[in-house]
């Protein structure tokens, strides 16, 4: 007698060529369903995972990984406070740079045009190694940023609207309020000295550069619009690291971090990704249907098979195993289809895209609409290992009602007309 039973007999089911058409067709059909689903999860997770890892890259081109501001209703801090703080960050495990930065809420005003903008005081030498805003520069030069100079370097999109060009002039307008509490607009003219593009709307729709000294004779209340902006050896450890910062700076003061900046931004992709790992999970629970409905039929097919093994002493927990078994085969088979098919679209998604776009002719991200035009991919094992679980536990539980049908299978009845 081969041992173990369960084992022997299942597998000897799942190589038979005796079922009947239908049977065999519902279990390629469940085989193949699991596979589809399976690859269909990795590649779908791989490409959300590509497009979040792009977002961020361009969030944080020009956004520090996080920043040192005036803690809301403390104590204004000092000059003292601010470099003891700058002391204090740059002293820290993990920091690569940091730099000050003033921002301004202002209205960009060239007739007859206006729009709402955001005034960023930089240090040209410092900027360097907090953000890639140098390298996103398409038109100028960073350095032609200098203190007094009233030069700015405006977004592309800010470009575009108003119809900027290196050398033209622009208005910006900057609410403040008197000391008597009445609204008094500040009025600036500044030479545009050059253009930046980083792909995102926030940005290039939204800011524009000066130097710091220049920013911060227009500030209200002038310092208070100060801060610092770090950046750490990985984004990713941003906010265990500014965490640790925060109980060492100096009272009124306060770090926040990328994550806290943009939360609403990766909250949105964390819902879309697990919304969509439960719709694409249920072509998986589909195909586990049809492997209920598979083994179903194949119990009632072999109902004689399963009455002389329980006359010959095999007990209800051993015909059970034979049919768990058989769907186990045919769901994990499946399962290790999808996550072959799966990765190898997942990792080659960059190849496969464009020669798909040239053999038809079309184009999936259309330059003219999308910031992005390709199709990023990022293979995450820990999303690979929990599709594979999801689905091996989704085929183990389709099992187990056509197998606990078999085990109750009465010998005399099925015997009575052999």
């Amino acid at each position: 007698m081969f041992h173990p039973l369960p084992l022997f007999v299942g597998l000897r089911y799942v190589r038979a060529r005796s079922h009947t058409f239908f049977v065999s067709f519902i279990t390629w059909a469940s085989l193949v369903g699991v596979g589809v689903g399976v690859a269909a999860l990795i590649v779908i997770l791989s490409v959300m995972n590509g497009f979040e890892g792009e977002l961020r890259d361009r969030l944080l081109a020009l956004s520090a990984h996080a920043r040192v501001v005036a803690a809301a209703g403390e104590v204004r801090p000092s000059p003292a406070d601010w470099r003891n703080a700058e002391r204090i960050v740059r002293s820290a495990s993990g920091v690569e740079g940091v730099a000050p930065y003033a921002e301004i809420q202002s209205l960009a005003v060239r007739a007859p045009e206006m729009l709402p903008v955001l005034l960023r005081g930089i240090e040209p030498q410092t900027e360097a190694s907090v953000t890639e805003v140098a390298r996103s520069i398409t038109q100028g030069h960073l350095s032609d940023l200098k203190p007094g100079s009233e030069r700015i370097i405006v977004g592309e999109v800010i470009a575009e609207r108003l119809g900027l060009a290196p050398a033209d002039t622009l208005t910006l307008l900057i609410p403040t309020v008197a000391a008597d509490g009445t609204p008094a607009p500040k009025l600036r003219e500044f030479t545009v000295a050059g253009v930046f593009e980083v792909g995102l709307q926030d940005h290039d729709a939204t800011l524009v550069f000066a130097h710091l000294e220049d920013v911060r004779a227009l500030a209200p209340g002038g310092e208070s619009a100060q801060g610092l902006r770090v950046r750490f050896h990985d984004a990713l450890d941003a906010p265990a690291l500014a965490a640790s910062l925060r109980a060492r700076l100096p009272r009124g003061l306060d770090i926040i971090d990328w994550t806290q900046d943009n939360a609403n931004y990766f909250r949105a992709i964390r819902i879309e990704k697990t919304m969509m790992s439960l719709i694409l999970l249920l072509i998986v629970a589909v195909a586990a249907f049809n492997i209920v409905a598979m083994l179903v039929m194949v119990v009632t097919d072999k109902r004689t098979d399963i009455a002389i093994l329980r006359t010959f002493g095999a007990s209800p927990r051993r015909v059970m195993g034979i049919f768990i078994t058989q769907g186990l085969v045919i769901g994990w088979l499946g399962v290790a289809l999808g996550i072959a098919l799966g990765l190898a679209l997942a990792l080659n998604v960059d190849t496969i895209v464009p020669f798909l776009e040239h053999t038809f002719e079309f184009q999936i991200m259309d330059a003219d609409v999308y910031y992005i035009t390709s199709i990023p991919s990022d293979v995450q094992w820990t999303n690979v290992v929990a599709i594979a679980a999801a689905a091996l536990l989704l085929t183990a539980i389709a099992t187990v009602y056509p197998a606990i049908r078999a085990a109750r299978t009465a010998p005399a009845e099925a015997l009575r007309y052999e």
